[in-house]
């Protein structure tokens, strides 16, 4: 039975308009970047850091050599008749060589820190993948595929600037507004004062355009994750779009959603990109208005002779001329970094929604293994069972007191008065209670819907039971590791998938022990052989975009060929023939004949000719169980399998 379509989205919802709130956390997520940059790369990053504050001094060291070159080098040259300028040169020098160093440090720094970003990109990368290999299928029933994708692809590519180039940024600029505001004050208390009076302005007027554009960054990368996945699931899908004839429904279907992309990166972006130029132009004005305080100041007591503001130089005295253009280049090393902080303000609110997407997934409940019983493999000497991994035999390893006792592996599952449902309040299963001794073959047959794979899930523990119990071996799933549990369990899915690697790598995905000659034995018994030997490389023939190049039948008998390498105690065949034509199924029949000897099979099948041979078929309808019994049995007593096999009732 599929799965409910949950409606409900992983991560953040939109509000009535679609905008996003940003969950106010990101504090927490600036120090869990944080954590993940120390975790391999301390070293790397205490040196950048470094690295980066001797660069920032290096400036502020520059522009204040500047003043000293303008007034004990420049100045003095002018008027002399016959001017020496070896010490102007050796100065100059200086200067470069100040500049220069900081350069330097400046590209050192930068190579350095795109090591330590791609370093955490790869750690968050790798702990998201190996994560969601632990997380329950509903999570996946309840996300796109495309949207996930986005996680690794678009948010991890938003962190990746803010990383390499943001945090480096905020360094630098905290060392250099820092440096500039202690040698402004050091200069002039007035300039100081009027040059904080537009820092100011400019702080507040960020601040406000910040908290505006801040949600709805969170939306763009929510809208661009909803585009992604809706990318995959048509491209996937573009044979059925085109079989009928949806394009035009699929193409508005998009631009809905390329419409929603759009207003929420409008948005976000519009309001960031004005805070560049509003900063520019205040600067501009900061800039215009200290240097005609400087100069005032600078004409000292002349000016302060015919001007009723003289009181202006009692607070900060008459500058030189070299003064001034130090002072005016602090202003600059001052305003500039505040100027950069702004103008990366989109990538920090990106970077930030991008961190909150990541963690989502890493924070999310990983699927509880559950139980402490194990499989093991055994061998028996004189009634004892002791574990050996060579040995054939598998056994369950059940907690016993302070010791173990070992169980074989038969296969023997049962079902007690099982209830369940996808979602609370609806039920799905009604009180199903079955038994599979070992090496019995149980077949399920009903309408679409009826609960007929849902059975064959909660055999793998997929979902976990509402009430009732079930067994394997006398022991209680609950009490077995999933893990363990669904080693000793062979699965063949209607819906077959094949990953990128040769057709011998996809045979031997289910026991990547088993040998060249197992397979190929596996293959033979599937009538996958002839078909694979007319291949240019046969067995090491390539396999992309989950066999793209084989029809739908070739790829299904790839997935029992798989199976039956598996050689698993309990197998499932859920719709395994469907795609497969009634004469190959015949032959296959055979070589599952032979595959499920010794073995407990459940099969879902529409074709009832495929089942007749079961040791007991049971039909549902909505969940309950109507009948079981076996194919005579059930003939006999002219019920709905006795109208199904006979044409008077058909399967829907």
């Amino acid at each position: 039975m599929a799965q409910p379509n949950n409606a409900a989205a992983f991560g953040r919802g939109h509000g009535p308009r679609g905008k996003v709130k940003l969950s106010g956390n990101e504090k927490m997520v600036f120090r869990r970047l944080m954590k993940y940059m120390f975790l391999e790369h301390k070293g790397k990053f205490i040196l950048a850091s470094i690295l980066i504050i001797v660069s920032a001094l290096a400036s502020i060291g520059g522009s204040a050599f500047l003043g000293i070159f303008v007034d004990s080098y420049v100045l003095p040259l002018k008027g002399q008749a016959d001017p020496d300028y070896s010490a102007f040169v050796g100065a100059l020098c200086l200067m470069g060589g100040i500049f220069l160093a900081g350069a330097l440090c400046t590209y050192l720094c930068n190579r350095i820190m795109i090591v330590v970003a791609q370093g955490t990109l790869r750690r968050l990368r790798n702990e998201m993948f190996s994560h969601m290999q632990t997380l329950p299928l509903k999570f996946f029933d309840t996300n796109t595929h495309g949207a996930l994708m986005s996680r690794f692809t678009n948010d991890t590519d938003v962190l990746r600037q803010m990383l390499s180039q943001t945090i480096p940024q905020l360094i630098s600029s905290s060392v250099t507004i820092l440096g500039a505001l202690v040698m402004m004050i050091f200069y002039s208390i007035t300039l100081t004062l009027v040059a904080l009076v537009f820092v100011a302005g400019m702080l507040a007027i960020t601040q406000s355009l910040a908290k505006r554009s801040g949600k709805f960054f969170l939306g763009q990368q929510s809208s661009l994750g909803a585009v992604n996945g809706y990318i995959e699931e048509m491209m996937s899908g573009q044979k059925v779009v085109k079989v009928f004839c949806h394009e035009e429904q699929a193409k508005e279907r998009f631009h809905a959603l390329n419409e929603e992309l759009r207003r929420n990166a409008t948005k976000a972006n519009v309001i960031t990109n004005v805070i560049g130029p509003i900063s520019n132009n205040i600067g501009y004005i900061q800039y215009i208005v200290v240097a005609f305080v400087a100069a005032l100041l600078a004409m000292g007591g002349t000016w302060a002779a015919v001007s009723p503001y003289g009181w202006i130089q009692g607070l900060s005295g008459a500058l030189s001329l070299g003064a001034i253009v130090s002072f005016l280049t602090f202003v600059r090393s001052f305003n500039m970094p505040i100027q950069q902080i702004t103008q990366q303000f989109n990538s920090i609110v990106m970077a930030f929604a991008g961190a909150e997407r990541i963690f989502e997934i890493l924070d999310a409940v990983p699927e509880d293994e559950g139980g402490n019983v194990t499989l093991v493999k055994v061998t028996e000497e004189d009634g004892e069972y002791r574990e050996e991994e060579n040995s054939e035999i598998w056994a369950w390893k059940v907690p016993e007191g302070e010791g173990f006792r070992y169980e074989l592996l038969k296969g023997d599952i049962r079902f007690y008065g099982v209830t369940f449902g996808y979602e609370e309040g609806k039920t799905v299963l009604h009180d199903i209670s079955l038994y599979a001794k070992p090496g019995q073959k149980i077949a399920f047959v009903g309408s679409t819907g009826a609960g007929k794979t849902t059975i064959t899930n909660l055999i793998n523990r997929f979902y976990d039971i509402q009430s009732g119990m079930i067994t394997y071996d006398g022991i209680n799933i609950r009490d077995i590791r999933k893990s363990d549990l669904r080693r000793s369990l062979g699965t063949v899915l209607q819906d077959t998938h094949l990953f990128t690697g040769t057709v011998m790598d996809n045979i031997r995905y289910s026991r990547m022990d088993a040998t060249d000659e197992e397979c190929i034995e596996a293959a033979v018994l599937a009538n996958a052989d002839p078909f694979i030997r007319n291949f240019p490389q046969g067995y090491q023939t390539m396999l992309t975009a989950d066999g793209a190049n084989l029809s739908q039948g070739q790829r299904q008998l790839l997935s029992i060929a798989r199976a039956m390498v598996s050689r698993c105690p309990v197998l499932i065949l859920d719709e395994a023939t469907s795609s497969i034509d009634t004469h190959t199924e015949a032959l296959i029949e055979k070589g599952m004949d032979k595959l499920m000897e010794g073995r407990t099979v459940f099969v879902i099948a529409h074709r009832l000719s495929t089942v007749r041979n079961s040791h007991a078929i049971m039909v549902l309808e909505h969940g309950v169980i109507i009948e079981r019994g076996n194919h005579e049995q059930l003939i006999a007593q002219k019920g709905k399998y006795y109208q199904l096999y006979t044409g008077a009732f058909e399967l829907e």
